[in-house]
């Protein structure tokens, strides 16, 4: 626990903003407020639908992440938590950059042996942490733009734990979704009073370097973050492959930070709620056994059903491991995450606060000139719970109501 704090302490020295507690039951932000607060700081590019209602904020000079979206233009609500204390600074931490995000990339594994996060030969503790500037601070290329869609671009030299040099190119193209193209995906047809915006991330990964990414010496996987606005009335959801332990191993790894409590992790069948109140440290993590190309979360007061797709292999493959310690099974990481931040101790300030969906694709064993490809698509749809309730069923398995009762609020 003295790393989580000594973490928040250098974010709070970094940012100079003495990392004041923001109260999770803020006022929330339109879309044209948080617009215009990210174009007094860096270059935003903005895409949008045919209706011009649907709208993404990439950030070229941040790692090409989506900022922000809505489903109805400047007055709509702003989806993604943006860290305004640190973007309006202008500091650099050294260890990590919490600027936030709902589509931000990252590289895994970030512990082990294999790690680029370690430099050869360190103690695996948060004064030897550092988030590779690639991913953390340096801006992508912006290479094309067109109404609803960007490609950037960025070449990437890491080495990990092992000393191993790993060469690549980074190819990241975000696009909006249509409407019509949107409700393909998720397989329904809701009323045409619900609001939406789709967006989807499509992340390649080439081996540029003369030499094959192999096991032994340690591989990459392309790992996307999403960072939404918390509330005490956001629920969590992710299904899941139901099974003995037997047969699929562990329903789900809970221990990142200390097992999270029975009242904040329910675990149904088929089915997990996890509460995304911004007010507890907690993550969870799914196998590629256990996990479903879905996920999503429920904000039962603005009435907002977010769900989060990936392109998932019908077949278990290798996923590398970021537990922080030299490990015994390298390639048996998670598939999908979910993290709700909050105090690391009483008495703390969270590093936002905000909630996490994750997901990350295989471990990506390249010859020179393969790609790996990772898609990652973000849904936010608003109206009526009794709107909303049969994208849920149709969806996440799961009706609004067993969403607002899993979770004691």
């Amino acid at each position: 626990m003295r790393y989580v704090k000594l973490l928040i302490i250098l974010i709070c020295i970094a940012t100079s903003a003495g990392c004041v507690e923001e109260k999770t039951e803020m006022a929330k932000k339109t879309f044209g407020q948080d617009l215009s607060f990210l174009k007094k700081h860096t270059e935003v590019v903005i895409i949008e639908d045919e209706s011009g209602n649907s709208q993404v904020a990439v950030l070229p000079t941040l790692q090409g992440r989506v900022m922000t979206s809505t489903a109805e233009g400047l007055d709509g609500l702003s989806f993604g938590w943006i860290n305004r204390e640190l973007i309006a600074s202008g500091k650099v931490a050294e260890h990590i950059n919490v600027y936030g995000g709902e589509d931000r990339f990252w590289i895994g594994p970030e512990g082990g042996q294999f790690s680029i996060f370690f430099k050869n030969n360190v103690p695996f503790d948060l004064e030897h942490w550092f988030t590779p500037a690639s991913i953390d601070t340096e801006p992508f290329e912006l290479e094309s733009k067109s109404k609803n869609s960007v490609l950037l671009q960025k070449d990437i030299q890491l080495e990990n734990y092992s000393g191993t040099i790993f060469n690549l190119l980074v190819d990241r193209e975000i696009r909006v979704l249509e409407r019509s193209e949107a409700l393909e995906a998720l397989e329904i047809m809701p009323a045409k009073t619900v609001k939406m915006v789709a967006f989807e991330s499509n992340n390649k990964m080439t081996n540029t370097g003369t030499n094959a990414w192999e096991k032994e010496t340690g591989l990459l996987s392309i790992w996307i973050l999403g960072m939404f606005n918390p509330s005490p009335t956001t629920t969590i959801v992710v299904p899941f492959n139901a099974g003995s332990k037997e047969e699929l191993g562990p329903t789900v790894n809970d221990a990142y930070f200390g097992k999270v409590p029975a009242n904040r992790l329910v675990v149904k069948e088929g089915v997990m709620f996890f509460s995304g109140d911004g007010q507890y440290r907690s993550k969870i993590g799914l196998s590629p056994q256990r996990a479903k190309p879905i996920l999503g979360s429920y904000d039962i007061v603005n009435k907002v059903l977010t769900i989060v797709q990936y392109n998932k292999p019908e077949v278990a493959a290798d996923y590398v491991n970021s537990m922080w310690e030299l490990q015994d099974e390298p390639y048996k990481g998670d598939v999908v995450n979910s993290y709700n931040d909050g105090p690391s101790e009483p008495g703390a300030k969270p590093l936002g606060p905000f909630y996490e969906l994750e997901t990350s694709s295989p471990a990506a064993a390249l010859r020179p000139g393969q790609t790996i490809s990772h898609i990652h698509r973000t849904y936010h749809l608003q109206g009526s719970e009794a709107e909303l309730n049969s994208i849920a069923k149709a969806t996440l398995g799961v009706t609004i109501a067993e969403i607002k009762s899993a979770i004691p609020k």
